[in-house]
């Protein structure tokens, strides 16, 4: 097929090029009806290998870690959650989907993080929560939600979750990715390992001051 000019070629060939990488930018589709996670294989795949379908039971796609509220009595921010992913539900392997239970303590705290890899729905069944996501031209949209309300979170975009409410909340967060990834900001910033000096001079901090946030954040 003949596109013209080569030019014209050029621009044809790129935008291809850049379409064909933006279809693949999410989990890739299944081929087959299920591909069960095989959590004790040792082969290295972009997910998990797929067990012998012959040994694949109901047990594989269900989860019935949910049913109970997690214990936030001991937790720093009041915060707890309980993922349905590929490690607990391997059914979800290939489907590009997993789910969460959060629970929360009053003024409990999901403080600012990161799903690399994939967009949410929050999902409030109980309490009232308070939920935002920031842009990447640091515009806040915000929400206080209630029982049965939803909120969209992008891919990829600066997040929270608070309970704003006198007693406990209770949520569910879907993602369209089984391996959604996560990154709390202050983790990443403060115990990763990035310089004293890089951090005193983004932040305008003492250096005593990053010390003491390095040694309360890190691992």
């Amino acid at each position: 097929m003949a596109f013209g000019t080569p030019g014209r070629a050029i621009v044809v060939t790129m935008f291809l090029t850049a379409f064909s990488g933006y279809t693949l930018a999410a989990d890739e589709d299944p081929l087959q009806d299920f591909c069960v996670a095989d959590l004790t294989s040792q082969i290295n795949v972009n997910g998990f290998v797929c067990k012998d379908p012959s040994s694949v039971k109901a047990d594989d796609f269900t989860f019935m870690g949910f049913r109970n509220a997690a214990n936030t009595a001991n937790t720093a921010n009041g915060f707890v959650p309980t993922p349905a992913f590929v490690q607990q539900l391997p059914g979800l392997n290939t489907l590009g989907l997993s789910i969460l239970r959060s629970d929360f303590a009053p003024d409990g705290l999901n403080g600012p993080h990161v799903h690399p890899r994939a967009s949410e729905l929050f999902f409030v069944v109980q309490g009232k929560i308070e939920v935002g996501f920031v842009t990447s031209n640091n515009t806040l949209f915000s929400k206080k939600l209630e029982q049965g309300d939803v909120f969209i979170i992008p891919r990829g975009l600066v997040h929270f979750q608070h309970n704003i409410g006198k007693t406990a909340a209770v949520a569910f967060a879907v993602f369209n990715s089984q391996n959604s990834g996560v990154e709390r900001l202050q983790n990443t910033l403060f115990g990763s390992g990035i310089p004293d000096t890089v951090l005193q001079k983004t932040f305008q901090l003492d250096e005593g001051i990053v010390d003491q946030l390095k040694k309360t954040f890190t691992p």
